[in-house]
């Protein structure tokens, strides 16, 4: 019953083949590949080939599609799912890519607590069931050179991955093995510890950022999670332990031995 899923993952793969020389020039020079097995380089673009099939692109603002753009974004927003499947990016479409950064309108309230709005720039944007937006810009600078704790395109596919549950709120859909216990108690600890840091004006371990809410700290713990491992198991190890668990990858490793 298994062979026809499998031979329509094979056609798919022939008929809609990433061109080789497309391909390894835009993979060879991601750092964030290097570290992989020939063997999960070669599922990797399997994956990437099943996502560009899946996903339409756009640019923005005059930005023209290529397949620099296509196979990086398509590169790294498969590496999280490397043992997950493409099925959790079912549901949506649509990518779209600006140049540089865009401009949105959001509410803020000041520090006497009214509310207003302003425009602000951002490298990337992810709705539950709409599109993925990010900056170019931003993509090729992580993309093409090591930013330990910052990759845009991991940030925003980790809001994806949180939203599943119906909202983004810290906790995708774990696994039947994963205690739900375990994961609050980690991550509630480590986020409460963060906003404490700050509060007393300590140096965070990781990117301020996390502390805006537990869908930013999600998501910023998953950039650190593949981009410095080290730091989030050296600051942050239940943090690391239940990642590790969730995507079943364990980088640390793959850095240490590559």
């Amino acid at each position: 019953m298994r062979l026809f899923p499998r031979y329509r993952a094979l056609r798919l793969l022939r008929r809609h083949a990433i061109p080789d020389a497309a391909w390894f020039d835009v993979s060879r020079r991601m750092p964030l590949l290097q570290p992989l097995t020939a063997i999960d380089k070669a599922r990797l673009r399997q994956l990437a080939t099943g996502f560009l099939h899946a996903k339409r692109f756009s640019g923005a603002q005059g930005l023209a599609i290529n397949d620099e753009i296509r196979i990086a974004v398509a590169a790294l927003a498969c590496l999280p799912i490397l043992e997950l499947g493409l099925d959790l990016y079912d549901g949506w479409v649509e990518i779209i890519v600006y140049p540089g950064a865009f401009l949105r309108q959001r509410e803020a309230a000041d520090e006497i607590g009214v509310v207003h709005e302003e425009d602000r720039a951002l490298s990337g944007e992810a709705w539950g069931k709409g599109p993925l937006i990010l900056s170019w810009e931003d993509v090729r600078r992580d993309s093409f050179t090591a930013h330990p704790g910052r990759n845009v395109v991991i940030h925003e596919f980790a809001h994806k991955l949180d939203m599943l549950n119906g909202r983004a709120n810290g906790m995708p859909p774990l696994h039947p093995e994963m205690r739900i216990a375990a994961w609050t108690e980690a991550l509630s600890q480590a986020y409460a510890q963060l906003r404490m840091h700050l509060e007393h004006q300590q140096h965070p371990h990781i990117d301020a950022y996390a502390a805006t809410d537990p869908a930013e700290f999600f998501a910023v713990i998953c950039e650190y999670f593949f981009t410095d491992p080290e730091t989030l198991h050296r600051h942050c190890a239940p943090v690391y332990g239940q990642l590790q668990r969730y995507f079943r990858q364990d980088p640390l490793q793959r850095y240490r031995y590559a």
